[in-house]
């Protein structure tokens, strides 16, 4: 689960962990908050750790007190003939709210159907961006999704 009001800007290459955790974007990323009163700012490593990049933004004393939501989840519902489709899940205190999909064409590398919101459709891109390089190299040999 990543926080939908978390801008990502770069991946976090120095997060370093014991074991590799499954991550909501595929991979640690540092970025901006764009939530009203903090729009621009960088996170403390530690709120991208536990709320922004990486778990349940609910806790976040960034969080406007009426969030559209407070997480956001990405899962891979389609990879064949050079089209990726992408669901997507907001969720306001774990109930399931906006929800859809997202269409990206591999062999012209381009978005088919994305999202209006600029955060949400970054935070896409960098899952696809994952999941892509993990499909040509695994982080376990044999187990493309991993």
């Amino acid at each position: 689960m990543a926080c939908p009001y978390f801008l990502p800007t770069e991946e976090f290459t120095a997060w370093a962990w014991h074991a590799r955790p499954r991550l909501p974007l595929g991979d640690a990323w540092k970025g901006v908050c764009t939530a009203a009163g903090h729009d621009g700012e960088a996170p403390p490593e530690t709120a991208i750790k536990e709320w922004c990049s990486f778990g349940y933004a609910k806790r976040c004393p960034w969080l406007p007190a009426k969030p559209m939501a407070d997480k956001i989840s990405f899962s891979i519902a389609r990879d064949k003939e050079n089209g990726i489709l992408i669901y997507y899940v907001l969720e306001v205190d774990h109930t399931p709210g906006e929800h859809g999909t997202l269409l990206y064409d591999q062999e012209r590398q381009s978005w088919i159907k994305g999202h209006p919101d600029a955060r949400l459709q970054k935070q896409a891109e960098c899952y696809l961006g994952s999941y892509l390089k993990r499909k040509e190299t695994p982080v376990r040999p044999g187990h493309p999704s991993s």
